[in-house]
């Protein structure tokens, strides 16, 4: 498949259309100013590589909420499943439908809560499988549900020390034997949440770890094994990375399917591959004189002559502003600084470096380009935040390219 760097936007906009590479939008999906490249090899080899931690009765599901953390989810969910992954997981309800219409046949598990009849019709209309939190929800369900022929499938969640959603698991018990006293509701799974396992000191997640298995041993759900047609789930990324004593019937996988690590001291777990590249091009090059001021509120003022480089990316696209004057990016095998505010629409360079630039030259904002290479967890140490906000930011009006 061709990448947008090397291609004419003829050749591009042929091989697109003609292959689908690129997810459609107004403009048929083609677009010279900015995309995100994907690299579905990473992504099927970041499966294979979860997978082989993985005992022969642990199921994978893949975490495709917020469009796949940005990198699209319909394709990633394709190409993931294709490789061996069990279930998806997405947030919302319409989340699940975008996967149905795309062909997808799946599991697909709704991680957030939901309680209005036209949510749950939707949910049984579409063979999505809700989270159900409390038993109040689960009454809403079950009434709603009163004039289907078939019993839906419910994944009942457990609080134990997130403090998010889930009723608290000392209360698991008449939880569970509530649902199960329902009509038209069959439970799939029990879960639960870590909240700190991504941390080297594995004390709070060990303590909900107990919970849980205190919690499933009262419910007469015991050991790492089926409870007739229930399954047991429990380990985000950081938690599969860290011990197979979390992994249970499935693992729920989001961050590391797409090739980055939850913590520095798990890179040394599993080899992972980053997926996603950031490029945009140059707009239009030009010289500024030394005490001219560059974009919005002057934050940058030439210290002498210098050449200045227009990129058609901004953080309408999902570069965060705060990163204004203190990011780089790769420009013909070069670091290059970006100088004043980042705009909406559009970012500066300073390209003095390289003196005969030309409009139309590619550059990566995140990604590897020869020996230099720029992370999501680079711009995410420099912001003060996780790697999940960055790749997440980059929206929709970015074509998402397969390489």
């Amino acid at each position: 498949m061709l990448s947008w760097e090397n291609a004419s936007f003829k050749t591009l906009a042929t091989e697109s259309l003609n292959q689908g590479a690129v997810e459609s939008d107004a403009y048929g999906g083609i677009c010279q100013r900015a995309w995100v490249e994907i690299n579905d090899r990473a992504l099927t080899y970041n499966v294979q590589q979860i997978k082989s931690l993985l005992s022969a009765k642990t199921q994978l599901m893949g975490v495709v909420k917020a469009d796949a953390y940005g990198h699209g989810a319909c394709k990633v969910s394709q190409t993931i499943l294709e490789a061996g992954a069990d279930w998806l997981a997405v947030a919302t309800v319409p989340e699940g439908i975008e996967l149905r219409l795309a062909g997808i046949e799946a599991p697909i598990l709704i991680l957030g809560a939901t309680d209005q009849p036209e949510q749950i019709q939707a949910i049984a209309h579409w063979q999505l499988q809700p989270t159900i939190c409390t038993p109040q929800q689960a009454l809403v369900f079950s009434e709603t549900l009163s004039y289907y022929t078939e019993a839906m499938p419910v994944n009942l969640k457990l609080d134990t020390g997130m403090s998010r959603l889930g009723t608290p698991w000392q209360q698991a018990v008449e939880f569970v034997q509530f649902v199960q006293g329902l009509p038209n509701l069959k439970i799939a799974s029990i879960y639960s949440h870590f909240a700190t396992a991504d941390d080297s000191d594995q004390t709070v997640m060990r303590q909900q770890h107990e919970r849980f298995e205190k919690a499933i041993g009262l419910c007469g759900i015991r050991g790492k094994s089926f409870s007739g047609d229930i399954r047991l789930h429990l380990a985000n990324s950081a938690a599969t990375l860290t011990d197979s004593a979390l992994h249970y019937d499935m693992v729920r996988v989001g961050l590391a399917i797409y090739g980055l690590y939850p913590a520095p001291h798990l890179q040394e777990k599993i080899d992972l591959k980053p997926v996603m590249q950031v490029k945009a091009r140059v707009t239009q090059v030009k010289t500024i004189e030394a005490g001219t001021g560059v974009s919005y509120g002057y934050q940058f003022i030439a210290p002498k002559q210098m050449r200045l480089a227009v990129v058609g990316i901004g953080y309408a696209d999902g570069v965060p502003r705060n990163l204004s004057n203190k990011m780089k990016v790769i420009v013909r095998d070069q670091l290059i600084p970006q100088v004043g505010a980042i705009t909406m629409d559009q970012l500066m360079l300073d390209v003095s470096a390289i003196p005969d630039l030309e409009t139309g030259e590619v550059v990566t904002l995140l990604g590897e380009v020869g020996k230099h290479e720029i992370s999501a967890e680079d711009w995410a140490n420099t912001l003060g935040t996780i790697s999940w906000e960055i790749l997440c930011g980059f929206k929709n009006r970015l074509p998402r390219v397969a390489v």
